[in-house]
């Protein structure tokens, strides 16, 4: 089956006062219908460019270098604004982390939606109203009806959230960019959201994009995995690969750093140093300054993608054959909590 999103070796840079900053670097990714694809990694590690980079969302300052994005099969690497209007609600959307940057305040939550349907079908006023209210039922706003008239400073956070979700989904699209949506929220209305999103998978077959740092909601949401890090994909392959059977040395930091793996009293363990300035990116592997089981070609050249299965993928010269065995880390059993 051909891949709803295909992104083929996507860089992507911003033009600067101190020069040329590489945040997405020859990236390749493919979304299949109806999956679930998460993207985990560290604040400024890309995620966020790269998802609206497919968007087009970005500033004037940015550029895509080189690559391609494919959409349902077109390419819309170059497409024009006027082509990414009609592409945007109706065939990709996205939920921003916080919701009160995406609703407007003085406007009922019932008219943004409406709003939204009409943008993208030429339907009557009364069928979009019909439909935004089914929208606001579908993401579990209680007494639709009476809510749809409501202005967003009526609503909880999370439930602001949900209409956000509403409007994203008001005009039926293929893809959903998931920019971390529940990181404001607390947990017990974290877990509600992911309950969501599952749920409105399974009724609609939508793709969504999820965007997380937190790897414990990533692992009860996700089919497949990818982690970032300085703009490129380290690794990527089924939830159950990542977190069970992780290969690179990022991977591992990330997961020793859970909660869930600090003893009661000790203190939660990190990844030392910091990601590197991406004005001058380094020769070889960029986490190389931060591993523990560096090698010396790690700071000569970057290492490519080697195969372990048909689905999972490490961009780490620990794999290479020549490379010394090296015991990671304590991971997850499976079947363990995250």
């Amino acid at each position: 089956m051909e891949p709803i999103l295909q992104l083929k070796n996507l860089s992507v840079s911003f033009d600067t006062q101190d020069g040329e900053v590489e945040a997405v670097r020859d990236v390749n990714l493919s979304l299949q219908k109806g999956e679930i694809l998460a993207l985990v990694g560290e604040s400024g590690c890309g995620k966020t460019v790269l998802t609206q980079s497919v968007l087009k969302l970005l500033p004037k300052t940015s550029r895509i270098k080189n690559g391609q994005i494919i959409v349902d099969g077109e390419d819309i690497t170059n497409a024009k604004e006027k082509r990414m209007r009609n592409l945007r609600g109706s065939v990709m959307s996205m939920v921003f982390q916080d919701p009160m940057t995406t609703l407007n305040p003085t406007i009922p939550i019932g008219k943004q939606i409406t709003e939204a349907v009409l943008k993208h079908h030429k339907v009557s006023k009364e069928e979009a109203k019909r439909r935004a209210v089914e929208m606001l039922s579908l993401v579990g706003i209680d007494d639709p009806v009476y809510r749809f008239s409501l202005q967003p400073h009526f609503f909880s956070g999370g439930m602001r959230q949900r209409c956000v979700l509403a409007i994203a989904l008001a005009s039926n699209p293929d893809i959903l960019f998931a920019d971390e949506p529940t990181t404001a929220l607390d947990v017990t209305v974290q877990a509600k959201i992911i309950d969501l999103l599952l749920d409105i998978r399974d009724k609609t077959e939508i793709s969504i994009v999820f965007i997380s740092h937190d790897l414990g909601v990533v692992a009860r949401i996700a089919d497949r995995v990818a982690v970032m890090y300085a703009g490129k994909i380290v690794e990527i392959g089924t939830a159950e690969e990542i977190f069970y059977d992780p290969r690179h040395p990022y991977t591992w930091g990330l997961l020793a750093a859970l909660p869930s793996h600090t003893k009661e009293g000790d203190t939660l363990r990190s990844i030392q140093g910091m990601p590197p300035v991406m004005l001058n990116p380094p020769p070889g592997d960029a986490f190389a300054v931060r591993n523990d089981y560096a090698l010396a070609i790690d700071y000569e050249e970057m290492p490519p993608m080697f195969p372990i299965t048909a689905t999972h993928y490490a961009a780490t010269w620990l794999l290479d054959e020549r490379a010394p065995q090296v015991k990671p880390p304590i991971l997850p059993k499976r079947g363990a909590d995250i």
